[in-house]
């Protein structure tokens, strides 16, 4: 399969039209590239605000009832495109109010048949706990797809080892990502690349970039595109598939093999997936040694 990592550029809209026309243009431009899956950023629906103006969109509180209430139509053209592309797609994330007195960060995996799933953030960074109060979520899911299995970690998750070990049985783990600054870009990378080698699987990442003054939440973005694989038999000795150029709007493509990462899992030189268990909660067995 080949999959499409976005670098992607928050932009205003004055009326629905123009972003639809923004993600079927995103949409058609990867489907013609030969992809079969596209992942889009954390938070990359936040430009969804801007539809309800400057003083909603540069808001905290009112942004985030504004996209929330936008998610049905965001659902209806994802799967519309996906269906007439024939793709996968990773939705950029959105807060969404889904019962609870505060939002959820919530990321959806569209497919063509028809068929969707949702993925919501399991831990907040600073940011989003103080001051603006978006909460963790429902359990981590497996999304068995006609690509393979599917894990999603939003951002932050990446970067929590337990979370990425609970998804060992995926194949792709898709990490959607909004990083304000150069070492924010770089915690989630070196997550999304721990977690390849970890699970021996392929990581997606995905960025937002560039500014977007009109939201104090996502007001600057730092990325690129990435997809990343375990150094190992059958992947580059970099684990790095494929890289954008830092802040270039625009896809990174690479071409993914599920059967190598079968084989890496099998033969590998390390076979990190398979034992890890071999120390079972090594947490609980930690003695303290003084040399003082």
């Amino acid at each position: 399969m080949k999959i499409a990592a976005a670098a992607y550029p928050l932009d205003w809209f004055d009326d629905w039209s123009a972003y639809e026309a923004k993600i079927a243009r995103w949409v058609q431009e990867a489907a013609e590239e030969g992809a079969d899956l596209l992942v889009f950023p954390e938070y990359g629906a936040m430009e969804l605000a801007t539809l309800d103006g400057a003083a909603v969109a540069g808001d905290l509180e009112r942004s985030l009832h504004a996209v929330s209430r936008r998610i049905p139509d965001v659902d209806a053209l994802h799967l519309r495109l996906a269906a007439e592309f024939n793709v996968h797609i990773l939705g950029a994330s959105a807060p969404v109010f889904d019962g609870g007195i505060r939002p959820v960060n919530r990321a959806t995996l569209y497919a063509p048949n028809g068929h969707k799933g949702v993925q919501d953030k399991q831990i907040m960074t600073m940011f989003e706990r103080d001051p603006w109060d978006v909460t963790g979520g429902d359990a981590l899911k497996v999304f068995d797809t006609e690509l393979g299995k599917i894990g999603i970690l939003i951002c932050y998750d990446s970067e929590f080892p337990l979370l990425g070990r609970a998804l060992a049985d995926v194949d792709l783990l898709l990490v959607p990502s909004c990083t304000e600054a150069l070492a924010g870009y770089w915690r989630v990378r070196i997550g999304a690349m721990a977690r390849a080698l970890e699970n021996q699987c392929v990581s997606v990442m995905s960025s937002n970039v560039g500014p977007a003054d009109w939201s104090e939440a996502v007001d600057q973005n730092t990325g690129m595109g990435g997809i990343f694989g375990p150094p190992d038999t059958g992947f580059p000795a970099t684990g790095v598939l494929a890289e954008g150029v830092l802040n270039k709007p625009g896809w990174t493509y690479a071409d993914v093999d599920l059967k190598a990462i079968a084989e890496v899992r099998r033969n590998g030189v390390v076979r990190n997936r398979t034992h890890w268990d071999e120390r079972s909660e090594p947490g609980k067995t930690v003695t303290i040694c003084p040399l003082r």
